[in-house]
């Protein structure tokens, strides 16, 4: 049997738990080691015989060793990420200790990553690979217990306050929720799933309260789910005293008990443990006697799924969509009791490299007249970023690949948004760096007093004394358009605000508007923010949306030379693969908004091009919309590294004005 060569990078105490298991495992065996600390890293091999040679101060020397066929990571949190995007990037396959990431954001760049090098990740839950938990699963869904309503689970332990330890350490990403959080609600969605005959579920809601240790990290904290169909949960976790460490599983027939549910035999085998099933009144107890070392489990399990050339793990163990709901759990779990990441937190305030493949073209930039910056072509829309620490995993993308404009408006989250912006630019210091475009006077307050109010709160959530960019949000047309001229022209005079224009207006109030101005020896509207795609706008998105792709307003932005900043330029999802726009929600899906023949063939041919100059449609789409006879920018808004990784090829295309015209229909021939 051809066994999987490990290498560990780090050689803490987790460590030594998966080299005992690894011990055990037919499929695998352990052949390096990488610690940064001489002493430690030595008294490791020397505790499991790999050989000097094999003992690296340096992970890119560990992940570059050719006898080395899989990496597990076993450092402390904050560096989950970076070492498992190295060694992937190094065609290595990796098992990451949980939590694979500190936050969602960084778990959706570990299976990108993954994804893009075809190598193996997995989050490393070694108590889902011990037998117990698939023979928990036969149970639940043989219908023994009825249906489940209700799960119970919890883990604490009693560490001494230690503001140093990785445990109560904020620079080490400590408290309870990041360190054993991840066992009773990973569980609980895992059960939630398998009510329901699928391998996990996410809970429509999460409560929850918590306290916090002196170091300002969680130290105990308590989580209230409901999962789809009612099913409830309750998690427990803490780091300072003990907690009834069991698991229950509650039907309307009658329960599970797990009586160890997460460490049956960690140090050292059997791993025997017992689940008590009541069913109708009766109960039995069945023990699961096995004499492995509880980690053996996992390292067979991954070992195995290497060597068959599997990207994914094998059911129960989580599966990278399980590991990204987890994550985003946890997320939720500790804003819910208070523990927000901020950029003084060194556990995030890092830039993680390797999220963006290599190889792939950069961003273009354009100069725009009143704007000393030049300013990419694509622009990052914010608002779907409620916190620092998850944006700043996209934004630090962006940055890498060229882009450095920014798209927010005062209404997103209610103001979340823009502060969480604000504090990555900060983080970042980048304020002199980045283009930021802001929005306000949004219906039903359209008016030209609130402009200057609203751009106010903006700036302080931003932490800026001016936008190069600002644009009205809506048009209210029961207000003469020389007033919100006038109140602009205040702003700008005021060094508050840059060049600025208009969000879903008409160009019969656009021109109106700048024809004001011009009488006036004012400065005009120099920016359109309306929609713009090769899909064309059948149904407004929201209430007062407009289209520019019509040929009369084609014609105006031509001959004007105006600058034209698109909103959903790559039509909501209108050019993925059939199989990804199925999963869209149908509500609010492309369909609903670009959903016609016309739009159906215009995709057609832009699936035709795509074949031709082997890019993605939706790359032909976003280059459509760069190509225009006019300075034309196109508002993205990926919520990951490898959304914009499979934009950047757009670049690549150089559509000429022939194929621009017979993408829209305009030609019937190129």
């Amino acid at each position: 049997m051809t066994q999987t060569r490990w290498g560990i990078i780090g050689p803490g105490a987790i460590a030594h738990n998966f080299a005992d298991g690894l011990k055990e495992a037919s499929s695998g065996m352990l052949v390096a080691i990488c610690g940064r600390h001489d002493g430690r890293r030595d008294a490791f091999g020397e505790a499991y015989g790999i050989e000097p040679a094999k003992r690296y101060a340096d992970d890119g020397q560990l992940c570059a060793d050719p006898d080395i066929d899989a990496v597990y990571i076993a450092t402390p949190h904050p560096s989950h990420a970076q070492l498992a995007i190295n060694a992937m990037r190094a065609g290595k396959p990796v098992l990451c200790e949980k939590p694979a990431g500190v936050t969602a954001a960084q778990v959706v760049a570990l299976t990108e990553v993954a994804a893009q090098q075809g190598v193996f990740f997995m989050e490393a839950l070694m108590y889902r690979c011990h037998p117990q938990i698939a023979r928990m699963i036969e149970i639940i869904q043989s219908g023994e217990i009825g249906e489940v309503r209700h799960i119970r689970a919890a883990l604490g332990f009693t560490a001494a306050f230690d503001p140093a330890s990785r445990l109560y350490d904020r620079a080490l990403a400590g408290g309870a929720v990041l360190d054993v959080g991840t066992y009773p609600i990973s569980l609980a969605r895992l059960v939630a799933g398998a009510a329901a005959g699928a391998s996990f579920a996410d809970p429509d809601s999460l409560k929850a309260v918590g306290q916090m240790a002196a170091s300002d990290v969680d130290e105990t904290a308590y989580a209230l789910l409901q999962f789809p169909g009612g099913i409830t949960a309750e998690c427990a976790v803490t780091v300072s005293r003990e907690m009834d460490n069991r698991a229950w599983i509650i039907g309307d027939k009658g329960q599970i008990v797990l009586s160890d549910p997460w460490m049956p035999g960690r140090n050292a085998g059997p791993s025997d443990t017992t689940i008590k099933i009541t069913s109708n009144g009766t109960t039995r107890t069945e023990e699961i006697r096995r004499r492995e070392h509880l980690f053996a489990f996992e390292a067979e399990l991954a070992s195995r799924a290497i060597a068959d050339g599997l990207c994914e793990p094998p059911a129960p163990a989580a599966s990278w969509a399980d590991s990204i709901g987890n994550a985003e759990a946890l997320d939720r779990w500790r804003h819910e009791i208070g523990y927000e990441f901020t950029p003084a937190d060194t556990a995030v305030n890092q830039i993680i490299s390797g999220v963006l493949p290599s190889g792939l073209p950069a961003i273009s930039k354009r100069t725009i007249a009143g704007i000393d910056t030049p300013v990419s072509t694509l622009i990052m829309g914010c608002d779907n970023q409620n916190h620092f620490a998850n944006g700043a995993v996209v934004w630090d993308a962006f940055m890498e690949a060229g882009g450095n404009a920014f798209d927010t408006a005062f209404i997103y989250g209610q103001g979340r948004h823009e502060a969480a912006l604000g504090k990555w630019i900060a983080a970042r210091g980048v304020a002199d760096d980045v283009v930021v475009t802001a929005k306000g006077a949004h219906s039903p307050y359209c008016t030209p007093r609130t402009i200057a109010a609203q751009l106010t709160q903006s700036l302080d959530r931003l932490g800026l004394e001016s936008v190069p960019i600002y644009i009205m949000h809506r048009d209210n047309t029961d207000v003469p358009v020389g007033e919100f001229v006038d109140a602009l022209n205040r702003l700008r005079d005021a060094g508050r605000i840059g060049i600025f224009g208009g969000s879903n207006w008409s160009i019969a109030r656009f021109a109106k508007a700048n024809a004001y101005a011009e009488r006036n020896g004012l400065e005009p509207l120099r920016i359109l923010n309306n929609n713009l795609s090769l899909a064309v706008m059948e149904r407004p998105v929201w209430k007062g949306c407009v289209t520019s792709n019509t040929p009369e307003t084609l014609a105006f932005l031509r001959a004007n030379t105006v600058v034209h900043l698109s909103w959903s330029s790559q039509a909501r999802g209108y050019f993925l693969p059939s199989d990804l726009r199925d999963r869209l929600p149908a509500a609010t899906g492309p369909e609903q908004c670009f959903g016609s023949d016309a739009n159906a063939e215009r995709r057609r041919r832009a699936e035709e091009l795509a074949g031709e100059c082997r890019v993605s449609t939706h790359n032909v789409a976003t280059a459509w919309v760069l190509a225009q006879q006019f300075p034309s920018f196109a508002l993205i808004g990926p919520r990951s590294a490898g959304e914009i990784a499979s934009t950047l090829p757009a670049f690549d295309l150089a559509l000429t004005p022939d194929d621009v015209a017979w993408l829209n229909l305009e030609k019937d021939e190129r």
